[in-house]
């Protein structure tokens, strides 16, 4: 026999199988958050006392750490305990979209829609067709946590490939390129709510348009598409194949096979419909006095109720075609299937839910305490002192915004923040604010994939121990480090280009800013 001698590990592969066993050896992901919930009550106690000499740029009142472990704080804590577990947003969004989703694919409905998308892909572009439908889903508010990133996951095991590069490709896509996107959604005009508040500190006749980034966000979806689908196929699904072992006795994984003629029928019958009610959605919110729109006529603002109804039509979406198949089909015989099918999607959703309870109340303490927003702003008073040039300043945006995302979530409460620091000092520069805001909007996006603050994280380890029951947390960010640094540099990288060329960043506002090129 010969001894096969084994290639060394890369720095790379060491310091990724750190992350993963200190990571796992942390306790269940449910307890973890409690105990963090314990530390900021702890923290908050001893930090609260302390005068930082910092100004709330929202309320123009000083910001204090709030002491947490007084009575009043604790008798709220319980009078709101319910509140905030109901109320925990990814948790009316996971739950009701899983209702419809669960008869869809209990009744076949997307294995024969899995077996139609594998037959018209080409094995080598599975990577990329999966990571822009992650990208597009951001159109759909949070849609693409409940439906992409799991199908992620079928789509890929499906193929003969792992199916944890699956999940880890649509994460990266929906949430680690959040701000690509060639299509409007409701967080463009957010966003530049608080930009153009911020630069009216500088000229209060400034008016920005709602899209002054969709140039850049639109061309920036190739370059996550081209860095997601590059690490996939050769570096996180290599390693997993060889350090990660999916579970031989899976259940309730939809399984490719060769549908039969009934099944085919069944799916068309299905499908058709799906499309009918889409077409149907589209003429109804086409007209602009729709019932869809918001007072003013927009069908992409946050108050639209469109974008209020995304999660429900996800449900009709797949309930009506899920329920038409297994009818057609013969997997449902009686309505009492349909209710098993849904029944059997909430049993799958049971330890999610006790992780959420757990998440729910360490974000909300986390954010009544005042800690991550004082280290936002005072990052960002620190990044301001430093007078640095305008190329680094920007560097600077992006890699502070990326890491006050592992404390502060929320895309709008961090530039609701800082962006009264930033805008106007970089419009002093010369620099416009729709620049600092895609500077912002980048560094926002690549570290959602790898903190724990992220309500849908819970979510995704979730869909991870479906096929692999280990999965931890140490698991998941070892997985998705990679991701996070490749996309922080080669994106940055990608601003200053862009900016260097003088190529529009987006719709030109009502008050043009001149934008100062180094």
């Amino acid at each position: 026999m010969t001894n096969i001698e084994k290639k060394p590990k890369t720095f790379l592969d060491r310091f990724l199988d750190f992350i993963e066993k200190a990571g796992n050896k942390l306790p269940d992901p449910a307890i973890l958050f409690l105990i963090l919930m314990l530390f900021t009550w702890v923290l908050s106690a001893l930090l609260s006392p302390i005068d930082f000499g910092a100004v709330d740029p929202r309320s123009g009142g000083e910001l204090r750490i709030q002491n947490l472990l007084t009575g009043t704080q604790f008798a709220a804590f319980f009078a709101n305990m319910t509140g905030v577990f109901i109320n925990f947003p990814p948790l009316g969004v996971v739950l009701l979209a899983m209702l419809g989703v669960g008869v869809a694919e209990h009744s076949g409905f997307i294995n024969a829609g899995l077996k139609f998308l594998l037959g018209v892909t080409p094995k080598m572009l599975l990577t990329p067709i999966l990571v822009l439908v992650a990208i597009i889903s951001h159109t759909a508010a949070d849609a693409g946590y409940v439906l992409v990133i799991p199908l992620g996951g079928v789509i890929f095991y499906a193929a003969g490939r792992h199916p944890l590069a699956g999940i880890a490709a649509a994460f990266a896509g929906v949430s680690g390129g959040f701000s690509a996107n060639f299509i409007p959604s409701s967080i463009d005009p957010l966003i530049q709510s608080f930009t153009q508040s911020a630069a009216q500190i500088i000229d209060p006749e400034i008016v920005l348009n709602p899209l002054n980034n969709i140039f850049f966000t639109g061309l920036s979806s190739l370059v996550v598409i081209a860095v997601v689908w590059f690490l996939t196929d050769r570096v996180v699904e290599p390693r997993l194949n060889k350090n990660v072992i999916v579970d031989n006795n899976l259940h309730d994984i939809p399984k490719i096979e060769v549908l039969n003629n009934r099944e085919k029928s069944a799916f068309w019958l299905a499908f058709g419909i799906m499309f009918l009610c889409v077409i149907g959605l589209f003429f109804w919110a086409y007209p602009q006095d729709s019932a869809l729109r918001d007072a003013t006529g927009e069908i992409t603002s946050r108050d639209a109720p469109l974008m209020k109804s995304i999660v429900p039509l996800i449900f009709i979406l797949f309930w009506i075609p899920g329920l038409l198949y297994g009818f057609a089909a013969g997997t449902y015989k009686n309505m009492k299937d349909m209710v098993a099918s849904m029944s059997k999607a909430m049993g799958s959703m049971a330890y999610y839910i006790v992780m959420a309870f757990f998440c729910a109340l360490f974000i909300d303490a986390f954010g009544k305490s005042n800690i991550g927003a004082l280290t936002a702003l005072k990052g960002a008073n620190f990044l301001q002192s430093l007078n640095l040039p305008s190329q680094i300043t920007i560097v600077g945006i992006v890699i502070l915004t990326s890491l006050v995302n592992l404390l502060v979530g929320s895309a709008s409460a961090k530039w609701a923040l800082i962006s009264p620091i930033f805008v106007p000092m970089l419009m002093q520069l010369g620099i416009s604010p729709d620049l600092t805001q895609a500077a912002y909007r980048v560094g926002d996006s690549v570290s959602n994939i790898i903190t724990p603050l992220l309500p849908y994280f819970p979510l995704i380890v979730v869909f991870c121990q479906r096929y692999v029951k280990s999965t931890g947390i140490g698991t998941l960010v070892s997985m998705m480090i990679p991701y996070s640094l490749m996309l922080l540099v080669t994106w940055t990288l990608f601003l200053l280009i862009y900016w260097t060329l003088g190529i529009p960043l987006g719709l030109q506002s009502t008050y043009e800013y001149v934008m100062t090129v180094p």
